[in-house]
């Protein structure tokens, strides 16, 4: 673990418009145990229409979109969306700049789909971020929200990157959410919840992943699978 003196946090933004740089080429054990989970959970998408909050680089999106679904993606981080737009020529996704902190800039029922992927360490207002996946999300229809484990946060790890240019470890700005605080905003913002997973390092992952050897049976990953309530549910 580095040293405290070591360590610089920023504004989230700021930390993403700097960590875009390296995103996609970095060894990061999170992302390469989360994207199959994601996918599992989100079944054939060929022919959906599919929002994607809090895209990043598009490292799902333009799976997504290769896959046939018509996608949609936001970040509030100009350095990610810059990354997202130049590997996705041809594919025809709609990328949105927005701050999810916001009102989404979509129309409500228009998903079948919904994806907000390693974002809610990075959000304070939980309830209304669950309240517009679900604004949008047709009633048909389901999100995939992953996260990572809050348990990480007990190792004193959050979402961080090495900045190339200074070589300090840099950290954009977290917040300390519980698994509590997710599955309790959901169901305030008036979600089902028909699936949670918490997924632990494996020794296939550490094999893959030099920086997840030392997580070893570690919980890393946090997942979730919601629906929007009927209008005529008495739950």
């Amino acid at each position: 673990m580095a040293n405290e003196n070591e360590i610089e946090v920023l504004p989230t933004r700021i930390g993403y418009d700097k960590w875009a740089e390296i995103y996609d080429s970095e060894d990061n054990p999170l992302i390469a145990l989360e994207e199959p989970e994601v996918r599992r959970q989100l079944g054939a998408v060929r022919g959906m229409h599919v929002a994607d909050v809090g895209c990043g680089t598009g490292r799902h999106a333009v799976d997504l979109a290769r896959a046939g679904a018509l996608v949609t993606a936001l970040d509030f981080s100009e350095g990610m969306l810059q990354r997202a737009r130049a590997k996705s020529a041809g594919l025809g996704i709609q990328w949105i700049a927005h701050d999810l902190h916001t009102p989404l800039p979509l129309p409500p029922g228009d998903f079948d789909r919904v994806i907000c992927c390693l974002v809610l360490e990075h959000i304070t207002q939980l309830k209304h971020l669950f309240a517009e996946l679900g604004r949008i999300c047709k009633p048909a229809g389901h999100i995939v929200v992953s996260a990572m484990h809050p348990a990480m946060m007990l190792k004193g790890i959050t979402a961080r990157f090495t900045d190339p240019g200074s070589g300090r470890e840099t950290r954009p700005q977290s917040h300390p959410n519980q698994i509590s605080d997710f599955v309790m905003a959901a169901l305030a913002a008036g979600l089902r919840i028909d699936h949670l997973g918490e997924h632990a390092v494996t020794q296939e992952l550490a094999s893959r992943s030099p920086r997840a050897q030392k997580y070893l049976g570690w919980p890393m990953l946090f997942m979730m699978r919601l629906h929007p309530k009927s209008p005529d549910s008495r739950e």
